[in-house]
């Protein structure tokens, strides 16, 4: 199953709303659960640098299938997965991506937050799976 155009869409605008709501300034990126790009969003006042960034976390979740920051256990130095985030063209393994799932809980995309204030994305990537 992938998400559709319409629930990239919703994501997307609620997306937006929440980084507003926090006074923030972000790359949002939807990708589908084979890691292929299906809405990209740069807000005003979003840093040029983190585009690829937002990018490459929905990629690295809809990949492993998990949020970035716990592929980051597995990729640490001395942990079985050393070295990981250089496969795959390059992957970002610390917070801001998470899988996007279905009302029964298959994954159907990732969505990928980068920007100012790190906590913050994580809470509206959470906040926004919910709906």
């Amino acid at each position: 199953m992938q998400i559709t155009a319409e629930q990239a869409d919703r994501v997307m605008k609620a997306s937006i709303l929440k980084a507003r709501e926090l006074g923030i300034s972000v790359c949002i990126a939807i990708l589908d659960s084979g890691g292929h790009l299906k809405a990209f969003h740069r807000m005003d006042g979003a840093w040029l640098g983190v585009i690829d960034v937002a990018i490459k976390k929905a990629k690295t979740s809809a990949l492993f299938e998990m949020e970035t920051q716990i592929m980051d256990n597995f990729s640490k130095a001395g942990a079985d997965a050393h070295g990981i985030e250089l496969s795959n063209e390059n992957l970002i393994t610390f917070a801001g991506g998470i899988p996007l799932r279905s009302v029964d809980r298959q994954i159907i995309g990732s969505i990928g937050v980068s920007g100012e204030r790190w906590l913050k994305i994580m809470r509206s990537l959470k906040a926004v799976n919910r709906h």
